[in-house]
């Protein structure tokens, strides 16, 4: 039973060698290549399009047939999902034919590619980037296109990866509170929040970011050495007072309200010891000047 399933696969491996698309394939006649290419493409049978189109662009290139092919050719790629390739082939066609009735459609074509090839938003984004450049190439160059709307939706869905990215790089940093020295954990934390801020004003995330900002800028006033301690006391209190004017109705308020009373008791205690500190200093400045004058007198005498 084995031996003869293996002769019929041999029977059908045999006859496919003799198909059409075989003989084809095999052709040295340049039109007959073409015309099998186009047939193949309008039938959706792209690989085999591809495999035929590979062999008689070269001979085609800068005839009028080239134009539809290279058009074909590009778009066989996009249906069997070689998105990079495609991207690349759809901009060489836009290019090279860029006053063909295909050109806006290649144009769009190119950055739909890059479009689908962009990862996620956890990986690395560079992709995305040349996607959006793409994007704003079309809108810019097509601004009455009838793609102008679905470009500006794969635009918008771009940024709001990119601000789900850095939210999540932010909040990273958040995290790793246990495994920075806190002075390095809590500048990375304040500078991070505040660029996201700076960056995506609009977005969901920045209440929640200003409650933190709030709260790592107490704990890096609170760490921090005596000379720089009375200014940063008094950034996080800022930080409080602006969460208060963005978010009134803030479910972080409690959490917010409380961190900036032991940031104010801080900061009392902080002037308290400043004030002892100086008028030590003074006195003993007053201390040393009454010495040296007695010793002054002392010799004198």
């Amino acid at each position: 039973m084995r031996l003869q399933y293996l002769n019929l696969l041999l029977v059908i491996l045999l006859l496919g060698s003799c198909g059409p698309f075989s003989k084809l394939e095999k052709s040295t006649n340049w039109e007959e290549l073409y015309n099998g290419a186009n047939k193949y493409y309008q039938e959706g049978e792209y690989n085999k399009a591809i495999i035929l189109y590979d062999k008689v662009l070269p001979v085609i290139r800068g005839s009028e047939k080239a134009e539809l092919a290279d058009y074909n050719y590009a778009n066989c790629h996009f249906k069997t999902k070689r998105y990079i390739e495609a991207a690349g082939y759809f901009n060489n066609f836009y290019r090279t034919y860029n006053r063909s009735p295909l050109a806006e459609e290649a144009l769009f074509m190119h950055a739909y590619s890059l479009y689908l090839d962009a990862p996620d938003y956890n990986l690395d984004q560079q992709s995305s980037r040349e996607a959006v450049a793409a994007i704003q190439q079309f809108v810019t160059r097509f601004p009455g296109s009838a793609s102008y709307e679905r470009a500006i939706e794969m635009l918008q869905d771009l940024e709001r990866r990119f601000e789900e990215k850095a939210y999540q790089e932010a909040s990273m940093y958040y995290r790793l509170k246990d495994g920075l020295y806190p002075g390095d954990f809590y500048r990375a934390c304040i500078i991070n929040f505040q660029n996201f801020a700076k960056d995506y004003p609009e977005s969901k995330y920045n209440e929640e970011l200003a409650y933190k900002l709030v709260e790592v800028s107490s704990g890096y006033a609170e760490n921090s050495i005596f000379n720089k301690k009375e200014e940063r006391l008094n950034d996080a209190i800022k930080f409080a007072s602006n969460f208060y004017r963005r978010y009134p109705e803030s479910k972080f308020t409690a959490q917010v309200k409380n961190i900036e009373t032991e940031t104010r008791q801080e900061l009392e205690s902080h002037l308290k010891r400043k004030k002892e500190l100086a008028e030590r200093a003074a006195e003993a400045e007053k201390a040393n000047a009454t010495a040296e004058v007695a010793q002054v007198n002392k010799i004198d005498n």
